[in-house]
């Protein structure tokens, strides 16, 4: 089954009078739907534009992988645990929050800031807090989740290209850039695609495009 969510139907969000513009996938921070809390473990889409200068201040987590992949600018991120990192276009960057962490998030650059974060809920709570940063990440060079039975996907697919998509019970489709044909649906920017039980589908790119696919496998194990 495959339920495709286009960008104009995200929720939006965020503080345009501070710099900061959300749209959300799922439900979060105001906005709450009961029919659209998760999609397997994934629990958070968000997309962000943060102005020269915005950010989110100093703020707690706990119990979820934060995963992140900057489109265009940089991102400052700084945490309770002592890491500082500047995250740029094609890096991704995880801060595993275990059992607590605070962090800022800013965009201290000249230029516009733009990021994709998702929230994956691990498969046990608790651990202490973890971060890296992955720089220059290579197509389909797999990510995973060590908290949460959950890999990352990226794919940067030419015009005309076809690929196979991960089989997973659960597979999200995220376009970042281009187009894309996926089965009789046709994504743009922005849209997305869930995917129940997805086995030997493929898709092709209908522009060049940016992909992020999560293949997920278990949802979490507690409340």
């Amino acid at each position: 089954m495959i339920y495709v969510q286009r960008a104009g139907q995200r929720y939006r969000g965020g503080d345009p009078a501070a710099g900061i513009e959300t749209w959300h996938a799922f439900s979060f921070s105001g906005f709450y739907d009961p029919d659209n809390v998760r999609f397997g473990p994934l629990a958070a889409c968000n997309e962000e534009r943060l102005a020269p200068g915005a950010g989110f201040a100093e703020h707690p987590h706990r119990d979820v992988e934060i995963v992140t992949w900057v489109i265009e600018g940089e991102l400052t991120h700084e945490d309770s645990t002592g890491h500082t990192a500047v995250v740029r276009a094609g890096d991704v960057q995880r801060l595993s929050a275990g059992s607590g962490v605070r962090h800022v998030e800013r965009n201290a650059g000249a230029v516009p800031l733009r990021f994709v974060q998702m929230w994956v809920t691990p498969s046990e709570p608790g651990g202490s807090p973890a971060y890296e940063v992955v720089r220059n990440v290579a197509d389909d060079a797999p990510y995973t989740l060590r908290r949460a039975e959950a890999v990352l996907h990226v794919r940067r697919p030419a015009c005309g290209a076809r690929l196979a998509l991960p089989g997973a019970p659960w597979l999200y489709v995220h376009v970042v850039r281009g187009r894309l044909a996926l089965g009789d649906e046709e994504l743009g920017e922005g849209d997305a695609a869930r995917i129940l039980d997805a086995m030997d589908m493929g898709a092709e790119a209908l522009e060049d495009a940016e992909l992020l696919l999560w293949e997920m496998h278990a949802e979490p194990r507690y409340p």
